[in-house]
């Protein structure tokens, strides 16, 4: 199984005619996603080079085409208004690639989502990779920027075992993946959260699902430093939690006060480092990998592989 995309979905690019947009439709199509068009304001009734039909509205979209997952890709000062026009549009899974989107428009966008009308709604992000549940011959669904080759449906799996992975880090989501696919290690969904200090989708809401997820045998969770999300992870893991969770938190060498890469990655106020995160994940029962290099061996091993 998986989680919050499957085969069935269908996605729409907000920004499909702007370079990434463009770029990443087309990856998305090719890896067997189910993309039925795309959002451009004033480009309405015209196609793209794939062929999708092209909208001026995201609600002109959905009633033509019936897409409940959105990719958003429009520059970062759109970005909070294109995310409430999908959630408005009735849009189930909204994932925001799009870097830089100012901080106090993701509080707006934050406060609106928290109203009772959009408890539905999923954002994912932003400055994110996105989500992807892989599948074999065409059958995946990949929503994002994330490389579809490297990963390895359940199905293939050579191990008989599969793991949901969660990361606030693009680039250590792909690294955990290619080192599980490369154990025989399958992944269920792996769902890239973002590392800005204000966004969507969280730790403890993605581990509630995996967990519930019969085919997802364990949990890889790849955190950084900054903020109490990880802390708040390992106390859900404690608490709620039978299957064994790998975790691993970046940026344990930076300063305090120095920001490492992600608007989130900071420590300040005395808390959000990397040894409070750690031993919190190790007291709520995770499994710790000490480097990059160990996430799939430390899977593994907690898989009994």
């Amino acid at each position: 199984m998986s989680i919050l995309i499957d085969r069935e979905t269908r996605v729409i690019c907000q920004g499909i005619t702007g370079s990434a947009g463009a770029f990443h439709t087309k990856g998305c199509l090719d890896y067997g996603t189910r993309m039925v068009g795309g959002v451009t304001p004033g480009k309405g009734g015209q196609k793209d080079p794939n062929g999708l039909p092209i909208f001026d509205t995201v609600p002109d979209a959905v009633a033509e085409t019936g897409a409940d997952a959105t990719m958003i890709f429009v520059p970062p000062a759109f970005a909070a208004d294109a995310i409430l026009e999908a959630a408005e549009a009735g849009i189930r899974i909204i994932v925001c690639i799009t870097e830089g989107v100012p901080v106090l428009d993701m509080t707006r966008v934050r406060r609106a989502l928290d109203h009772p009308l959009f408890a539905s709604t999923i954002l994912v992000g932003p400055n994110c990779p996105g989500v992807i549940t892989p599948g074999a011959d065409g059958s995946g669904c990949k929503i994002g920027i994330m490389p579809g080759y490297i990963h390895l449906p359940p199905l293939a799996a050579q191990s008989g075992r599969s793991v949901g992975i969660v990361s606030r880090s693009g680039t250590l989501t792909y690294e955990a993946v290619w080192q599980c696919s490369s154990l025989g290690i399958g992944q269920t969904t792996c769902v890239g959260i973002g590392g800005d200090p204000v966004r969507g989708f969280g730790f403890v809401d993605c581990i509630e699902r995996f967990a519930a997820d019969d085919r997802t045998d364990g949990i890889v969770m790849i955190g950084e430093i900054g903020g109490r999300d990880e802390e708040e992870a390992a106390d859900y893991v404690q608490r709620e939690v039978d299957k064994p969770v790998t975790a691993f938190i970046a940026g344990r060498t930076a300063p305090p006060g120095r920001r490492m890469g992600h608007a989130g990655a900071i420590i300040s106020g005395g808390e959000g480092g990397a040894d409070e995160k750690i031993e919190a994940l190790r007291t709520g029962g995770c499994h710790i990998a000490e480097s990059p290099a160990d996430l799939g061996s430390t899977m593994a091993a907690a898989l009994g592989l």
